[in-house]
């Protein structure tokens, strides 16, 4: 042994040796203890972390997309969020019926396509056809129903177009040049000032906001995470800075419907969902009550998010299709919805396009698919879709929690042509308007 070789006695050095070697074991003991003892420390806090994270108001934005949860958060909207309801106070617009099957197949990407197939990849939870008045196909899937609130997404900007138009229309917002800050004075240290009406409804303020939702640190997922705390819509906004020249170049961004919902409100004077309420969704003769989804403390959300029946949305629809009248009433005005759903500059042209994000072209807040055959869309994330065909007389509503999403868009245009030209045929000339 070590001690034995510097001169001490054999018994003295295994004294010493079961000493220190005792000592080592208390040591390690109470390192043990320690480890332990911080162990259970670590998951008591991390147990009353989960349990804090369950209750706040960020466990909603957690869980909302998961695919346990997807399907029935999406028809649910009220539960996952605070809503502020939108009331049907007027005479239902009658949809009649005449039932009839979808094609089979489709053509896309130069082969034929199984529509039933494409419908159950794309987790459709709801589709609707009408044509002239009258509902010519209607289902619902995974355990939705006729009376079930779906979740517009982004199918609420196009909405909130409607609305814009009809505030020029009213004389509140005195002419889509005037910029922004002229009616939100609290975006002037933004890059949305002397950002035009007008060049936020084509998306192209040319402010940087990333709208990427596979990144959990963008722009758009850190802004739902604010509204959840409360934050001020304003105050989302105000650190976003230009890059861009405005109405140059098209960049679909949130941040722009948010601004745009932001001037409504402020120019009317009334609360989003009430000129909604009182301006649209009761003259166009919805049948139920909708549901706008809002921040913590704050208005309604003005760039997704409003919660409405399947048919709803048809009648939304047919409302666009109709040049903005119900019948005998202009509940939009009629070249509004000509001016939304037209290109008006070339970096807002469908196709190959070097100023434009994307292929499908751009009215205000509305979309134009490729090579258009008198069509126009609104679309939201995860699949939500309103298709209205001019020339054919059709409106195609379907939502979904389609995880592929992103890459589904031509797709789907393809399956509603089909379904259109199955159904329709051509009637009206190529202004649309008649």
């Amino acid at each position: 042994m070590l001690l034995a070789s510097f001169g001490f006695p054999a018994a003295f050095s295994h004294r010493i040796a079961a000493q220190i070697v005792g000592k080592e074991d208390v040591e390690n003991d109470m390192r043990m203890r320690l480890g332990l003892g911080f162990i259970c420390a670590l998951s008591l806090a991390c147990a009353a972390g989960f349990l804090w994270l369950r209750s706040s108001p960020y466990w909603a934005g957690i869980t909302l997309f998961t695919e346990a949860n997807r399907v029935e958060n999406f028809r649910a909207m009220d539960d996952v969020f605070p809503s502020r309801v939108v009331a049907a106070t007027g005479h239902p617009w009658v949809f009649t019926k005449d039932p009839q099957a979808l094609p089979d197949s489709f053509e896309f990407d130069g082969q034929q396509q199984s529509l039933a197939q494409f419908l159950d990849k794309t987790t459709t939870t709801g589709l609707i056809v009408v044509k002239d008045g009258t509902i010519l196909h209607e289902e619902y899937r995974l355990g939705a129903s006729a009376a079930s609130r779906f979740t517009s997404w982004s199918l609420a900007k196009s909405v909130l177009s409607a609305l814009i138009g009809i505030a020029l229309d009213e004389g509140h917002i005195a002419s889509l040049d005037d910029p922004i800050d002229r009616y939100v004075p609290a975006l002037a240290s933004s890059g949305y000032a002397g950002v035009s009406i007008r060049d936020a409804l084509t998306m192209s303020s040319g402010v940087a906001f990333d709208e990427d939702y596979n990144n959990p640190v963008s722009d758009v997922n850190r802004l739902f995470f604010a509204l959840a705390a409360g934050t001020a819509m304003e105050d989302v906004l105000t650190p976003l800075e230009r890059v861009r020249t405005p109405g140059t170049y098209n960049n679909y961004v949130s941040s722009d419907s948010i601004a745009l919902g932001l001037v409504l409100e402020a120019a009317t004077g009334i609360p989003n969902e009430e000129y909604l309420e009182t301006r649209l969704w009761g003259p166009m003769g919805a049948e139920g009550d909708a549901f706008w989804n809002t921040g913590r403390n704050g208005p309604v959300l003005p760039f997704c998010c409003l919660n409405a029946t399947l048919r709803d949305y048809a009648r939304f629809g047919r409302l666009y299709l109709e040049g903005g009248a119900r019948e005998d009433m202009q509940v939009v005005p009629r070249d509004w919805v000509h001016a939304s759903t037209t290109p008006s500059a070339p970096h807002l042209e469908p196709g190959d396009n070097p100023a434009s994000f994307w292929t499908f072209g751009y009215g205000y807040h509305w979309w134009i698919p490729e090579a258009p055959q008198e069509e126009f869309l609104a679309i939201g994330i995860w699949g939500q879709y309103i298709y209205i065909d001019r020339g054919r007389n059709i409106v195609i509503v379907k939502t979904s929690a389609d995880y592929d999403f992103d890459t589904r868009d031509h797709e789907t245009v393809a399956a509603f042509r089909s379904i259109s030209n199955a159904f329709g045929v051509a009637e009206k000339d190529a202004s649309g308007l008649n």
